[in-house]
């Protein structure tokens, strides 16, 4: 959690430190967990989930995959009344990526809905989105550190009931974003 958002025990002296003989060896151990998924138990509840999807449903999917797919990068922004099931396509399509391999960031603006969507998280907690935002702010990320890395490798990234957040929250993930991106093709 410490290296989610660019810290580590180290920035706090009095704590006592893991033995690192003890701990397993791994580059990035935000990548490690995103890419560690039953890939065989997660295309069968694929198969299982798009057979349960309503045409409307299955419409949406095809149209967010097909351009996932041919690797053109969009937001897409799903709106609907309450039970209509929005998360459950966000969840179809996170089982599929993940299926194949590929990292899925989902995020939500509310702990609760993090529960509705496999591997969730809040969206303060996997951006470290400041608690005071305002126009300026930023997420406290700095490029090149584990969480930075691991948005740099994700493939896709769903945030959940969205319109509960402030816009300064998306402003600030949006330059965060930016600069981390920024840092990618400056090395290319």
């Amino acid at each position: 959690m410490l290296r989610s958002c660019g810290k580590s025990l180290k920035d706090y002296p009095p704590m006592p430190r893991a033995d690192t003989s003890l701990v397993p060896d791994i580059q990035n151990s935000l990548i490690h967990d995103e890419l560690n998924y039953n890939k065989q138990s997660l295309a069968e509840e694929h198969v299982r989930l798009m057979s349960t999807m309503t045409s409307k449903q299955h419409k949406v999917y095809d149209t967010i995959m097909t351009r996932f797919n041919e690797n053109k990068h969009g937001v897409f922004f799903l709106c609907g009344y309450g039970g209509t099931r929005k998360t459950f396509i966000w969840r179809v399509m996170s089982v599929a990526l993940r299926s194949k391999g590929e990292i899925v960031l989902t995020v939500a603006s509310s702990g609760i809905a993090t529960l509705l969507i496999p591997g969730g998280r809040t969206t303060h907690s996997r951006f470290c989105i400041p608690l005071n935002v305002d126009e300026f702010s930023t997420c406290i990320i700095v490029p090149k550190n584990p969480l930075a890395l691991l948005i740099q490798k994700a493939n896709l990234i769903i945030w959940d009931e969205a319109p509960m957040m402030h816009k300064h929250c998306f402003e600030a993930v949006d330059r965060t974003l930016k600069d981390i991106l920024k840092s990618v093709d400056k090395k290319q």
